[in-house]
Formats: structure tokens, C-alpha cells, sequence
């Protein structure tokens, strides 16, 4: 097993995901000084609705996709066709996605209350469009081991977002709802610079159509489905957080929207430091997963998996020590315009939820060890298991005023710790002897298999 080669490309992604997500916290310091702390909530409720038609539209495509270029260049085929369908069928996806947030803009804040949030989601839409191909241009590169693209491309979109986000959060800073909108366009704005970037690193390497049919738009489609399903469920319960823990803790404070702020702008965009400096691991592990699986060596493959997981563990368990025992003093330097008591309420928020530091970027890489392995759909059931219960006790904890936002950390440890436990389960476990079920990258051929040592069939057979 070449562990140098999957640390290495582990490292490049990590590392460019380390210095993206170290920009976009530095970045969050003065953004909300700037703010404030209804600003703030406003920039982050805005956000859920985004995530939701960004996972319907592109999340899971680098995996998905990855996992169809790496099966094609263990069979040494050319790629510039299958990219074309690729392109072609998530421009009109995020084409879809884009409008459907501009139609929705109006009603989604009118069911969170905020009039003033319609503004925001205007600003985030064009963002829906470009994140869906830039998520298949980092999927192509993904699958050809090459992750460099992937990691300048997200600090390209960090760095391009700052100053103009900066600009307009000063600019209007008398008007929080003006500011907060005008500092999503400046998400739009980096999207497209990121997207051009990709574009002619893309142009270098793709010089002449392939000789080869490659993979259709159907075929992308089917083979991205389960990934886009496991990776929407997610994104779908945050943008139900958004309305949930908001109109339960508004039953008895006045500062629900506040709360909401430290909660997911701050408290978890914390947690998620850790989570994407783990990116790498996810993003190396479905090519070299999948080519063993492609060839056949699914032991190989399992082995691979076991050692990404190990790896993840090895750097996502000090982090999340980390968090809990200097809380205090990171709150502090990043968050110091915040009052003592919003203070005092971040850092409980930090510590109650430091776990799911490690827990998040296992299940980010357990879900890309299953889809290199072609089970997707498995790591779609375990998180669809975990945010049912998230969203069955969540109201229950909120619900009780000695609790209040805590419970909303409470319960995001808890659908973690489900969807880990389950992604694992899948992942390690090996098919029966004798089970008649094929997984969706089975072909049909024309060849005889023994499918329970017993008997013969003929047709499908799984490579």
C-alpha cells in the first residue's frame, strides 16, 4: 500500500484547506466587530437555504466525481468527454438551484421572521451556480490524484472574499441588514474568481477531445445521486436548526436571533476548523479506494480506508482537545468585541460541542471511504438516521429554558456520534457469503459467476 502517495495528496488538500478555513476565521474577527451580533445572525441565517441548494446542486460531486475519473484512469481512458457531460448536466442543476434561491427568497424569510434576510439570499444565489462547476472541476482533479487545484481554489476564494466582505461590512455599518447582504456578495464575487482559476488549470491539461466515449450526463447522475443525498441531509437539518432554534428559544428570550449567531457563527464555524483541515483525508481516499475496488483488491481498499480513518483520528482527537482547553482564550482573541456574557455563552458552546471536532471529520471521511467502495447509499442511511434523531430531540432540549442554544450543541453531538458509529459499521463490514445483491457499478457481461458456491449465473457480475 503507497501510504507516502495518499499523505501526500492528504497533505496538499489539508494544508490548502488549513490556510482557507485560518483565513475565513481571521476573516470572521472584524466581520463581526463590523456586524454585530444581529448583523451577524443575519449573515449566518442566510447561509442554510444557501448550504441546502448547494448540496442539491453540488455537494458530494468532487467525491462522486472523483471516484468516475479514478475508475477511468485505472483503465487508462481519456477524461475530456466524461468532464464535458459532467459540466454540461451540473450548469444546468446549479442554473436550477440559483433561481429556486431567488424564488424562495421571499417565503424563507418570512418563516424565519426576518424580512430583512430576502436581501441576503439574493446576494448568495450566483453562488449557487458557480460552486456546482467548480465542484466538478475539483472532482476531475480529485480523481487524477491531483489535488493542488483543489487546495489553491479554496484559498482563492477565501482571499478574493475578504476585502470586498471587509469593504461593505465598514461601508455600511450603520445599516446591519445592508452590510450583511452587501458582505455575501462578496461570497458570489470570490466564487467566480475561484471558478476562473479552475478553469484555466483546466484548459492546460485538456487539449484535445478523448478518443473515448467516456461516462454521459445519465451516468454522472446516477453514480452522484447517493453521494448528493448523504452529503444534502446535513445542510437540510442546519437550515431546519435555523428555523427550529430560533422560534424555540424566541418562547421565552428576546435574544434568539443573538443566540442563533454564537451558535452557528460562531461556536460551529470553530468546530468546522478541524473538520476541514481533515478535508484532505476525505478528498485522497476515494481515487485510491476506489482503484482498488476498480481492480478488484477490496481487502486493499478496506486497508486504505482503516488507514485514512486512523489518520483523521490521529489529527482531528488533539484538535478537539484543543477547543475545549483553550476555549476561553480563543474566544477571546477572535471574538473580543463580543460582551462577557455572549463571551461566557461561546465558550460553553465550544466546549459542549469540541467533540464533534473529531466525530465530523471521521464521518467526512468514513462517507468518502463508503463511496470509493461504491456504498454511498449507506452513508446516505446513516446520516439520514442521525439528523432524524437530531431533529426528534433537538425541540426537547431547546425547549427547556435551563438549557436554551446548549441544547442545540447537546443534540449535534448526538447525531454525530449515530451517523460515526453507523458510517464505521458499513465501512469495515464485508458482504456475505452468498448475498445476491450487486453494488451500482456492476456490468453486465456475458461471462459466468458463482454467486453462492454453489450455483452458477450468468449476466451481471460485479468487478
Amino acid at each position: 500500500m503507497k501510504h507516502s502517495r495518499f499523505l501526500k495528496s492528504a497533505a496538499i488538500v489539508s494544508v490548502g484547506g488549513f490556510l482557507a478555513k485560518g483565513l475565513g476565521a481571521v476573516y470572521r474577527i472584524p466581520l463581526t466587530n463590523l456586524l454585530g451580533g444581529y448583523g451577524m445572525g443575519l449573515y449566518q441565517m442566510a447561509y442554510p437555504l444557501f448550504c441546502v441548494l448547494l448540496t442539491f446542486s453540488s455537494a458530494g460531486i468532487p467525491s462522486a466525481f472523483s471516484r468516475i475519473i479514478a475508475r477511468e484512469e485505472a483503465a487508462s481512458r481519456g477524461h475530456s468527454r466524461t468532464l464535458a457531460s459532467a459540466l454540461r448536466l451540473f450548469f444546468f442543476i446549479g442554473l436550477c438551484g440559483a433561481f429556486l434561491m431567488l424564488l424562495l427568497a421571499p417565503q424563507m424569510s418570512a418563516l424565519q421572521g426576518e424580512s430583512e434576510l430576502a436581501r441576503c439570499y439574493f446576494a448568495l444565489a450566483p453562488s449557487v451556480l458557480l460552486v456546482s462547476l467548480i465542484a466538478v472541476f475539483r472532482g476531475y482533479f480529485q480523481g487524477k490524484n491531483d489535488m493542488v487545484p483543489t487546495a489553491v481554489s479554496e484559498i482563492v476564494e477565501q482571499f478574493f472574499k475578504i476585502a470586498p466582505g471587509l469593504y461593505f461590512a465598514g461601508r455600511f455599518a450603520d445599516d446591519p441588514a445592508l452590510a450583511a447582504s452587501c458582505a455575501l456578495v462578496a461570497v458570489s464575487f470570490s466564487e467566480l474568481v475561484a471558478l476562473g482559476y479552475l478553469v484555466l488549470r483546466c484548459r492546460r491539461e485538456v487539449s484535445a477531445p478523448s478518443p473515448f466515449r467516456g461516462v454521459s450526463s445519465e451516468g454522472v447522475l446516477y453514480s452522484a445521486l447517493p453521494v448528493m443525498a448523504a452529503a444534502s441531509l446535513l445542510p437540510l437539518s442546519q437550515m431546519a436548526d435555523s428555523v427550529i432554534i430560533v422560534r424555540f428559544l424566541s418562547r421565552y428570550t428576546s435574544r434568539a436571533v443573538s443566540l442563533y449567531g454564537l451558535y452557528a457563527g460562531g461556536a460551529a464555524s470553530l468546530i468546522n476548523l478541524p473538520v476541514g483541515v481533515c478535508y484532505g483525508f476525505a478528498a485522497a481516499v476515494v481515487p485510491a479506494v476506489s482503484e482498488a475496488f476498480a481492480e478488484g483488491k477490496e481487502e486493499e481498499g478496506r486497508e486504505k480506508a482503516m488507514f485514512a480513518l486512523a489518520v483523521t483520528l490521529a489529527l482531528s482527537l488533539p484538535c478537539a482537545a484543543g477547543l475545549y482547553l483553550f476555549a476561553p482564550l480563543a474566544v477571546r482573541i477572535l471574538y473580543g468585541s463580543l460582551s462577557a456574557a455572549d463571551a461566557q455563552i461561546l465558550v460553553r458552546l465550544v466546549r459542549i460541542m469540541a467533540v464533534s471536532a473529531a466525530l465530523l471529520s471521521c464521518v467526512q471521511t468514513l462517507a468518502a471511504c463508503l463511496t470509493g467502495m461504491g456504498k454511498a447509499k449507506y452513508a446516505a442511511l446513516a446520516m439520514l438516521v442521525a439528523v432524524a434523531f437530531k431533529l426528534a430531540v433537538q425541540p426537547i432540549l431547546l425547549s427547556r429554558p435551563s438549557l436554551s442554544v446548549y441544547g442545540a450543541a447537546i443534540a449535534a453531538n448526538a447525531c454525530y456520534v449515530i451517523a460515526f458509529s453507523l458510517d464505521l459499521f458499513y465501512t469495515v463490514r464485508r458482504k456475505r457469503k452468498g448475498a445476491k445483491g450487486y453494488d451500482h457499478h456492476c456490468q453486465s457481461g456475458s461471462g459466468k459467476k458463482r454467486l453462492d458456491g454453489a450455483g452458477a449465473g450468468s449476466g451481471a457480475s460485479c468487478g
